[in-house]
């Protein structure tokens, strides 16, 4: 059968889009960043714990005091991680993209439950909708939208549209037909038995409907946090890619959090708006007595409006009397930034690590206030492309990234290299006594259960050992490479190596491991990994012309691999989540240095 190019043509189609429909993408992320930012600005300006309070006074209404009492402790507890403003960008995530759900959804449901032909048309759509991996959802996102939380919030409205649809078509087309004919033979009006009939009788199925697209959209957080999105789907995505145990419970328990406050708010309220609800929750409240009845205690509307209000005003008050008395002082001369935000991106690569928190320390000290994020390298360079990034330290060429490079040519900025020669390799721990070079793995596949462990499948060194390394040493039948990330190759490797058991990973030098693991590099005999490749500095186009000054620091930016490889393991020293105040510290054992790399006249 021939080759069918689909993906070409949707390469094709989105290329087209770019080029004719630019302004009107450019108008939708215009709205969706407004309602986003506007919805985060609210739920960000209080104190912590005040916001907490609000919460839990929306609780107490809805549910009772043990239910308000439950929700602050929970609140509370992201609050002490110190994931508050994460968890706080999550919820406006989610709130911006059930809204505009719901907006879209019940309309079409019920469209779909009083017309036959458009319920079978949206079937198969809706099907597609729910069942196409979310991860798909993401790359026309940020094709269309740059990096940032609207790719991610077009995927979660994407991916949380059926349920909605579902629901309200179910709930209207399940209300007794009888009672429709009833209120026809009244002589009522078509659209005041769809209002006065069906929508009360099927408000029920619909708030559940609600409820699912609320959790759904809670569900794509993390699949978010890949695009640039921020929020708990950031920290999430982060301990994942860098095996960050504390950092992925911590973050993950916030997002559980948030998840039951959103799961029994939207069911209380359900009970609220329906006549069914409350009925039953009069009911139950009659029956309940002793202490049952004072944890079930709900305020009227109007004590738990006056109590969200006081809570708002005083959050209001504290903002307006706090100040800014934390921030840095520079000094007159150094203040070459005068506070503009420069967008650092990296992605999880120990170098890459290294010097992006170096330069965000010395950026910081001369007056800019770097905005530091982590990316896969497919997305981190798209955004350089679009103009979404300013620079990043870590593009390895003439190979590893040169894809990118050559997809991007006019739109970047190359500002030149770092460090250098680098060299890519294959590596085994040293007790490995019979291999010594990449012809040694030839009939030793059983050793190491067939596999060699590689890191992000989109790093171009995955593509050098796939396409040419392996086949060059006849290995290309024997093992397979298995795509992971940095960090869990590395934490495989020392998996390995504490159980002395046999391993090959992908490694490159100059890195950490070397000086931590007793390791040894396989020989390339044939020079099938080509030459040692440099550290690049790469920018967007505009990036010299915007940051001149940046600019003319980073060209003369030089490391040699005594200074990177200290840096690396003073960071790697502090711990994960402290990688700037690691790279401020090893700055300041080395006075003079950041005269060195930005030097300023006057």
């Amino acid at each position: 059968m021939p080759r069918i190019h689909l993906g070409s043509w949707a390469e094709t189609a989105v290329d087209w889009l770019q080029s004719h429909l630019g302004g009107l993408f450019g108008a939708v992320n215009t709205v969706l960043s407004g309602l986003y930012d506007g919805v985060n600005a609210v739920l960000g300006a209080p104190d912590a714990l005040l916001m907490a309070g609000i919460l839990a006074v929306v609780a107490w209404w809805l549910r009772g005091l043990a239910a308000a009492v439950l929700a602050f402790a929970g609140l509370a507890l992201i609050d002490s991680f110190g994931l508050w403003d994460e968890a706080m960008s999550t919820l406006s995530l989610v709130l911006v993209a059930s809204l505009i759900t719901l907006v879209t959804a019940v309309p079409l449901g019920v469209w779909a439950a009083r017309n036959a032909a458009v319920s079978r048309t949206l079937r198969p759509v809706l099907d597609v909708m729910q069942t196409m991996p979310a991860f798909v959802y993401l790359i026309p996102g940020v094709m269309f939208f740059s990096i940032g939380p609207i790719p991610g919030l077009i995927a979660t409205i994407v991916f949380s549209m059926p349920p909605g649809v579902r629901m309200t078509e179910l709930g209207i087309r399940q209300v007794d037909e009888e009672l429709v004919e009833a209120a026809r033979a009244f002589g009522t009006q078509p659209r005041h038995i769809l209002t006065r009939v069906q929508l009360p009788l099927a408000l029920p199925t619909i708030m559940a409907g609600v409820n699912q697209v609320i959790m759904l959209a809670l569900s794509m957080v993390v699949i978010a946090g890949m695009a640039g999105a921020g929020g708990l789907g950031e920290s999430v995505y982060a301990a994942v890619t860098q095996v960050d145990i504390g950092g992925g419970v911590e973050s993950g328990l916030a997002v559980v959090v948030l998840a039951m406050y959103l799961d029994r708010m939207t069911g209380a309220l359900s009970r609220r708006v329906s006549p069914l609800g409350r009925r039953a929750s009069a009911k139950a409240a009659r029956s309940a007595s002793g202490a049952a009845t004072v944890l079930r205690h709900r305020p009227g509307t109007a004590v738990a409006t006056v109590g969200v209000v006081v809570l708002a005003l005083v959050a209001g008050g504290m903002r307006l009397t706090g100040g800014g008395g934390d921030r840095e002082s520079v000094a007159a001369g150094q203040n070459v930034g005068q506070g503009r935000t420069v967008k650092l991106g990296y992605f999880p690569w120990d170098e890459a690590v290294a010097s992006t928190y170096l330069w965000q320390n010395v950026l910081e000290r001369r007056g800019y206030r770097p905005d530091v994020k982590q990316l896969d390298p497919g997305p981190l360079y798209t955004a350089l492309a679009q103009g979404q990034m300013d620079v990043q330290f870590d593009s390895w060429l003439p190979t590893t990234h040169q894809q990118y490079m050559d997809r991007y040519r006019d739109k970047l900025t190359d500002l030149g290299a770092w460090y250098g020669p680098t060299s890519l390799e294959l590596t085994v721990p040293s007790y490995m006594k019979d291999v010594n070079s990449l012809a040694d793995l030839k009939g030793k596949a059983g050793q190491f259960g067939g596999r060699i462990v590689g890191i992000e499948a989109s790093a171009g060194m995955m593509g050098k050992l796939n396409d040419t390394v392996l086949k060059e040493y006849g290995l290309d039948g024997e093992y397979k490479v298995v795509s992971s990330s940095t960090s869990t190759m590395l934490a495989e490797l020392d998996r390995a190596l504490k159980k002395k058991e046999p391993v090959v990973t992908t490694l490159w030098s100059p890195h950490w491991a070397y000086g931590t693991y007793d390791l040894k590099k396989l020989e390339d005999p044939k020079g099938a990994w080509g030459k040692g490749e440099e550290i690049h500095a790469v920018g967007k186009k505009d990036f010299a012309r915007d940051f001149p000054q940046i600019a003319s620091w980073v060209k003369d930016f030089r490391m040699s691999e005594k200074d990177l490889s200290s840096l690396e393991a003073e960071i790697q020293k502090g711990g994960k989540g402290k990688e700037k105040q690691s790279a401020g510290r090893w700055l300041d054992a080395h006075p003079g240095l950041v005269d060195k790399l930005a030097p300023v006249s006057g």
